[in-house]
């Protein structure tokens, strides 16, 4: 069903938050009340199928932590506005930080996804942009739950259709966020839109963006590339080399750069999530038999180009085409226990 493209603007937000709050709220409800039957069904199919992992019954347990947590999350931001504090930034990047922890650790517990982290110290000081690969809708959480522990406050650019989010929906839009329409007409409205949340950003703050616009998969990488030949043989070139990443989307990360332009860039690379990329691929890859890994990078402003030029569009190109070559050797070493390879790439790491 095609949803009216008004039901995502600030105009809709009322009919919007009237469909999604109370289908999360009956998902929460459903799911709980139900737990006497869905359990044991789980369960059942688990010790037949893979009585070691339990995926069915860490997937649908993690869906029950999930609603849960959005409608905590609601009525939270609910009591803000009720006791006049709905325009306190402080008060929802507080329950933001709580929110993402606690997803975090319902991964952890349930799905067994340990981070290990290299290069903390990139985030701080701000302002930062804050550039990271995107394969799963879990590592969505990464620049939050990084931030949040160093006093940082991300701005996020996010599409627009995470709007069906009630907490991403309600919270998202107190903050200075962007909701971003990847197929727009008015594509100079969306990069001023981009831009101004970057504007005015302390060393506390940092804008978050994932340049490739959307998850990685092969299919998708093939396509865009193939439409960048079409235009620019010379950059379809440069990036064929690719194997993990999408070739980044560059006027994203511009616009953030032109709105704070005395930001650094950090580079956010991982690996690990590749088998949560689908919610009904999910129970093949649960719990997670190697650690995620994530390595930050920061880049002095001095050593960035300038955006609106060539330079810079050839900059992150490079930078990109560095992390997918990190990616590729971090899943090399792990493909021997990590199911979410393909078997075709736990060859390519044998020959490599």
């Amino acid at each position: 069903m095609e949803v009216p493209g008004g039901f995502w603007t600030d105009e809709g937000s009322n009919l919007r938050r009237a469909v999604t709050v109370p289908a999360v709220a009956l998902c929460a409800g459903g799911l709980a009340a139900g737990v006497p039957m869905w359990l044991p069904a789980a369960l059942a199919r688990d010790l037949l199928r893979a009585p070691r992992r339990l995926p069915f019954v860490r997937v649908a347990s993690f869906a029950l932590v999930w609603s849960w947590l959005e409608c905590i999350g609601v009525a939270t931001s609910g009591a803000l506005w009720v006791l006049g504090r709905s325009d306190r930034p402080d008060a929802h990047y507080a329950l933001q930080r709580w929110w993402v922890a606690r997803l975090l650790d319902g991964l952890r517990v349930l799905c067994n996804v340990q981070i290990r982290v290299e290069g903390l110290d990139a985030l701080t000081p701000g302002p930062v942009v804050v550039c990271s690969r995107h394969v799963s809708h879990a590592d969505a959480l990464l620049p939050a739950w990084l931030l949040g522990p160093a006093g940082m406050r991300p701005r996020y650019v996010m599409k627009r259709e995470l709007l069906v989010d009630p907490c991403l929906d309600i919270v998202g839009n107190r903050l200075p966020n962007h909701f971003v329409e990847r197929d727009a007409d008015d594509v100079e409205g969306e990069l001023a839109g981009m831009a101004a949340i970057a504007e005015g950003m302390t060393a506390r703050d940092a804008a978050v963006i994932f340049p490739e616009g959307t998850l990685a998969s092969p299919a998708r990488r093939e396509r865009a590339l193939a439409r960048i030949a079409e235009t620019d043989p010379a950059r379809a070139e440069r990036l064929a080399t690719l194997r993990h990443l999408l070739p980044p989307r560059h006027r994203g990360t511009e616009a953030l750069l032109r709105g704070a332009p005395d930001a650094d860039v950090v580079l956010v690379a991982h690996t690990g999530f590749e088998g949560l990329d689908r919610l009904l691929a999910a129970p093949e890859h649960v719990p997670l038999d190697v650690p995620v890994r994530v390595r930050l990078e920061r880049v002095t402003r001095s050593e960035v180009p300038g955006p609106g030029g060539d330079g810079f569009a050839s900059w992150l190109d490079e930078a990109w085409s560095a992390m997918d070559a990190w990616v590729d050797r971090t899943l090399a070493a792990d493909a021997p226990r990590n199911p979410a390879i393909g078997t075709e790439d736990q060859e390519t790491a044998r020959i490599r």
